[in-house]
C-alpha cells in the first residue's frame, strides 16, 4: 500500500451491485467476486457504506498495517445505533467489546497474551482423541438413518464440543452456546426485525451471564482447564484482569471458534460432493486439500476495518474515518497469487497464502484447533458414509450473515 493522491479507474460496463444477502450473491458470489477484482479491486458500496477491497496485495496490506487500519468494529456489517428497545436489553448486561477480534493495541496484545498462554499447542494436540470420539459419536447417531442434516446433526455439535472441552464446560451446555453464538453475530449484522434483535440481545445477555459465573466458579475452585489459566495468568498483570474483561475471552472464543469450523464443515461437504474425483485427496493429501478448501470457500468472508487517518489502497482515495470491508474471499481466489483459484491444488506453491484465518496481528488463535477438527471431520464422513451425496429432494440453504458463507441446513445421503 503507498500513499499519495492517485484514484483508480472506474468499473466498466454494468455498475457492481456489492449485496452479499441478495439471494444470487448467497448461491454462487464468485463471478462477482471476479469481477470486482478486474474491475474495481477497490470500490465504494453505498448500500453498506464502506469501502470493499478485495485483490489479495491490497488486503494483505491493510491487515498488516494496524496502526492506520483499526479492528474496532471488525465484525459490525453496521455502525447504525441499534434501536431503542434492543440498547434497553444491552443495557441490562456489559459492552460486547473490546475482544481479541475488534480490539487495538494495546488492548489486543493485552488479550492475546493471555490466550497465547492458556491455548497452547499441547493443549490442542491433547484434543485430537476427544475430537475423534466426538465425531464417531454423532456419526453413530445418524448413521443409520442413511439420511442426515450435515449442520444440524454434524456441523455445529462437534466444534463446539471441542472448544467447550478446552473451556471446561459440560456437554449439556452445547446447545445453548451454538443458540447465543448465532445470536451475537445476528445481532452484529442487525438486519432483522427489531423484535427478533432484542431477543438476540437477551441471548447475549444471558451468554455473558453464564460466562460471568463460570469464571467466578473457577476463582472460587481452579480447574485445570482454559478458564481457569486464563484467570491465573490474568491476575499477574498490571493492571490485573478483572472477571467482566475475562468474561469476553471464552465468549470470544465460544462464537468465533465454532461458527467458523461449521461453515467450513459444511462448505467442504458440499465442495467434495461436487467434486467427487477430488474426495480421494483426504486419504492422499489431506492437510494440503483442508487448506485449500479453506481456501475456496472462506467461512469468513471477510471482516472490517476503520482508516485511522487519510491513506490509499490499491491507488484509490481511503479518507480518514472511512469503513473498509477486507474482502478475504474475493482476495483468496485472486489468480494473481493462486493460478487457477477455483481449482483444488494441495500441491500449489505458497499453498499457506491463504487468508481463511486472516493474517498479521488478528491472524485466528484458534486456527489449529479448527484445522484439527477438519482434518477429523472430513475424513470421517467420508469414509463412513458410502457414496455421500445430496439427499433428495436437495436441501442445501445458505446461511442469511453478512460476513460470512456456510450453510444452514445440507441433507446428505449415503448407502448404509
Amino acid at each position: 500500500m503507498t500513499r499519495g493522491q492517485t484514484k483508480a479507474a472506474p468499473p466498466s460496463g454494468c455498475p457492481i451491485h456489492f449485496d452479499p444477502l441478495a439471494e444470487d450473491q448467497l448461491l454462487d458470489p464468485y463471478p462477482l467476486y471476479d469481477r470486482m477484482r478486474e474491475e474495481a479491486p477497490v470500490f465504494w458500496s453505498d448500500p453498506q457504506q464502506l469501502f470493499v477491497v478485495t485483490r489479495y496485495d491490497d488486503v494483505l496490506a491493510v491487515l498488516r498495517d494496524h496502526r492506520v487500519f483499526s479492528s474496532h468494529n471488525s465484525v459490525r456489517s453496521s455502525l447504525a445505533p441499534p434501536a431503542p428497545e434492543v440498547a434497553a436489553v444491552l443495557a441490562t448486561g456489559h459492552s460486547l467489546s473490546p475482544t481479541l477480534t475488534d480490539s487495538d493495541e494495546p488492548v489486543h496484545g493485552r488479550l492475546r497474551g493471555l490466550v497465547n498462554r492458556a491455548f497452547t499447542h499441547q493443549r490442542v494436540a491433547e484434543m485430537e482423541e476427544p475430537v475423534r470420539a466426538a465425531a464417531n459419536g454423532l456419526i453413530d447417531a445418524f448413521y443409520a438413518d442413511a439420511e442426515a442434516d450435515v449442520i444440524d446433526q454434524f456441523g455445529w455439535s462437534l466444534p463446539i464440543t471441542a472448544i467447550s472441552l478446552i473451556l471446561g464446560l459440560e456437554g449439556a451446555e452445547a446447545e445453548r452456546l451454538h443458540t447465543w453464538s448465532y445470536h451475537w453475530l445476528k445481532l452484529l449484522q442487525a438486519t432483522d426485525s427489531v423484535e427478533e434483535q432484542v431477543g438476540y440481545a437477551g441471548s447475549v445477555v444471558e451468554m455473558q451471564r453464564f460466562f460471568i459465573d463460570q469464571l467466578e466458579q473457577r476463582e472460587r475452585e481452579p480447574r485445570d482447564d482454559l478458564m481457569t489459566v486464563l484467570l491465573q495468568s490474568g491476575r499477574q498483570l498490571d493492571p490485573p484482569v478483572e472477571i467482566v474483561e475475562a468474561m469476553r475471552i471464552p465468549m470470544n472464543l465460544i462464537i468465533a471458534g465454532h461458527v467458523t469450523v461449521t461453515r467450513a464443515i459444511g462448505n467442504s461437504v458440499a465442495l467434495l460432493i461436487d467434486r467427487p474425483e477430488e474426495q480421494a485427496r483426504l486419504r492422499d493429501e489431506l492437510e494440503g486439500t483442508i487448506e485449500e478448501l479453506l481456501r475456496l470457500e472462506s467461512p469468513a468472508q471477510g471482516l472490517f476495518r476503520t482508516a485511522l487517518e487519510d491513506a490509499v489502497v490499491g491507488g484509490v482515495e481511503i479518507p480518514a474515518g472511512s469503513r473498509l470491508m477486507v474482502h478475504f474471499a474475493a482476495a483468496n481466489r485472486d489468480p494473481e497469487q493462486f493460478e487457477c483459484p477455483a481449482e483444488i491444488r494441495p500441491e500449489r506453491e505458497g499453498l499457506m497464502r491463504h487468508l481463511a484465518f486472516g493474517k498479521g496481528i488478528h491472524v485466528c488463535v484458534g486456527a489449529p484447533l479448527a484445522r484439527l477438527e477438519l482434518r477429523i471431520a472430513l475424513p470421517l464422513l467420508f469414509q463412513r458414509l458410502p457414496s455421500l451425496r445430496y439427499a433428495e429432494p436437495r436441501v442445501a440453504v445458505r446461511d442469511d450473515v453478512f460476513f460470512a458463507r456456510g450453510y444452514r441446513h445440507l441433507r446428505v445421503a449415503w448407502d448404509r
